[in-house]
């Protein structure tokens, strides 16, 4: 029979892996906000991170806590960059357009009716109830 490996003096693996994984839903719901894909992927890690540290937790006797709450934003931050990176990924065309106008516009006017087209274009795609939770943000 083997003898268990210690970490070093100063580490606590299992202490070390709750913080981990609510720093890393935390940077994940902070990226879905700027890139969606990119918190969607990091929304995995993060979730993965906590799952792992519940049982390390758990067989230490110590508070499982920041490892559910690193479970519970990664997954709302899961839900957020997945239904982000889906809608952008069906209004890829209208917002192409909606770039390409944008480079040509010089005005501020022009900008309006670019993004005028683009919402009338997100209209015909859009059911009516989803058009009125997004509300009139603006791409």
């Amino acid at each position: 029979m083997s003898t268990p490996v210690k970490a070093p003096a100063g580490q606590q693996p299992a202490d070390s892996a709750g913080r981990r994984a609510i720093w890393l839903s935390i940077a994940a719901l902070a990226m879905t906000f700027m890139l969606p894909l990119a918190g969607l992927v990091m929304a995995l890690f993060a979730l993965m991170a906590g799952v792992r540290a519940l049982p390390l937790l758990k067989s230490e006797g110590k508070p499982t806590g920041v490892a559910v709450g690193g479970i519970t934003v990664s997954s709302l931050a899961l839900a957020l960059s997945a239904g982000a990176t889906a809608m952008q990924l069906y209004l890829a065309d209208e917002y192409s357009a909606y770039t390409e106008c944008m480079k040509g516009a010089g005005t501020v006017a022009s900008q309006g009716e670019c993004f005028a087209e683009f919402k009338e274009a997100a209209q015909r795609k859009l059911p009516a109830d989803v058009l009125q939770m997004l509300g009139t943000m603006q791409p």
